[in-house]
């Protein structure tokens, strides 16, 4: 007889002993479990994914969603500090006890035949938030698909609009060496006839055949819908949609335009179904929140969270740290996993780093802050920049709130683990020890 599961992290770990790898991409034994569960949703489903931008993209449509009134739920990974973030129903992290249930659930239809079926961590708890979905009376499911598409556990749902954002190298050992083979993976979410949004503006020709192959409803960017705009204010047209006088995001970036302006695009192509507002638009934008995604906190000194963790993401923070303004010192608290192309994500926010603080993280998947340190010394070519490394995020923190001055910035970046290790205790506001020499 097996010993009874009972609490979250203990079936969170029940999870992570199933299967020999903890990615396994292909959709037929996820899909297997699903039809014993019955999992299908009556209500539109939005698929986003991409490299970078899926997150604020999905939680931009919630927020407008939110204002228009609808009841949404929205399943996003990986989690920044609590499993339970993974899926907001209206806006709020899921109730542990419900996230049970279904565990429990995915349990007995894993188990109904003789030969179990072995599913990862993530196809596990994919399941069992579907399985929350679909029981919640939603108007509308935003799924954010974790690693390509095509054989992503996600795509097991239908999406009648999938949205894909920028498209750029991460995970290639898995998804392909290049733009277009990674293009095509992503593809895989779309479907005959539906609309597909494609926010990046100049997106793999992979992505564009795809659509063209199976007859899906293309939006492009730059073609079906374009943004116009000054320093004050922007607007958004296409298909016969027009807004104008649009205050810009809450999520702060560059970057984030490309974003909304998808987000639009899908509200637009899927506007008899669940119409909005221009005000609910308005607000959403202006009241958008999510955490880790170049997020200011004010103190003193300075600090920004951002989980970009691949050459293109760290391009666009540096692009976002460039346009900040002058800071004496800028610090930096970085973590990584050991698969990730580090040259180049060096190589673009080098210029503006001065004091490095390298991080262990808690899972056999990360490089050392040892070992990053050792990565960042080969291809260094600057002598006026120190370094360290520390057993944690927080003791890599602690270490530049230490040195810094109150007019300095620190930039925690990296993986997820890096930023959730910062936020684990709350938001925190830093106050440095010491003032500059007067």
């Amino acid at each position: 007889m097996k010993t009874p599961i009972h609490t979250l992290p203990d079936w969170l770990a029940h999870c992570e002993q199933l299967h020999p790898k903890s990615i396994d991409l292909g959709l037929e034994r996820v899909r297997a479990v699903a039809q014993r569960m019955q999992i299908r949703f009556d209500c539109p489903v939005i698929t986003v994914a991409g490299t970078n931008g899926k997150g604020s993209t999905c939680a931009m449509l919630e927020s407008i969603l939110l204002q228009a009134g609808y009841r949404t739920g929205v399943y996003t990974s990986p989690h920044l500090v609590h499993f339970e973030e993974r899926l907001r129903l209206n806006g709020e992290p899921v109730d542990a006890a419900q996230l049970i249930a279904s565990f429990e659930a995915v349990e007995s239809a894993r188990c109904q035949h003789e030969t179990e079926v072995s599913l990862t961590y993530f196809e596990f708890s994919t399941l069992a938030i579907l399985d929350v979905m679909a029981r919640s009376k939603l108007d509308v499911a935003i799924l954010e698909v974790g690693l390509g598409g095509r054989l992503d556990a996600v795509n097991i749902i239908d999406a009648d609009c999938a949205v894909i954002t920028s498209i750029d190298l991460d995970h290639m050992a898995l998804l392909g060496p290049d733009r277009e083979s990674i293009g095509r993976e992503k593809a895989g979410i779309m479907r005959t006839g539906r609309p597909v949004v494609l926010s990046d503006p100049m997106p793999p020709q992979s992505v564009l055949d795809h659509a063209t192959e199976i007859d899906a409803d293309l939006w492009r960017f730059g073609v079906d819908f374009n943004v116009s705009g000054d320093q004050q204010q922007w607007g958004w047209s296409g298909r016969g949609r027009r807004y104008s006088g649009l205050a810009y995001p809450a999520l702060r970036g560059a970057n984030q335009l490309l974003n909304a302006a998808g987000v639009l695009a899908a509200l637009t192509a899927l506007r008899e179904r669940l119409p909005v507002t221009a005000q609910a638009v308005r607000n959403g934008f202006a009241l958008v929140a999510l955490p880790g995604r170049f997020q200011i906190i004010p103190g003193q000194p300075m600090l920004v969270l951002d989980v970009a963790h691949n050459p293109h993401a760290v391009a666009a923070l540096a692009a976002n740290l460039d346009a900040m303004g002058y800071f004496p010192t800028t610090h930096a608290v970085f973590g990584a996993m050991a698969d990730k192309d580090l040259a180049p994500m060096f190589g673009n926010i080098n210029p503006l780093i001065d004091k490095w603080y390298f991080t262990d993280l808690p899972t056999p998947r990360a490089q050392s802050g040892a070992g990053l340190l050792e990565k960042w010394e080969a291809q260094n070519s600057r002598k006026d920049v120190t370094t360290s490394a520390y057993p944690d995020p927080q003791q890599a923190l602690q270490a530049a709130i230490d040195a810094a001055d109150p007019a300095d910035r620190i930039v925690v970046f990296g993986s997820f683990y890096t930023v959730g290790g910062i936020l684990k205790d709350g938001v925190p506001h830093l106050h440095a020890q010491h003032l500059p020499n007067i």
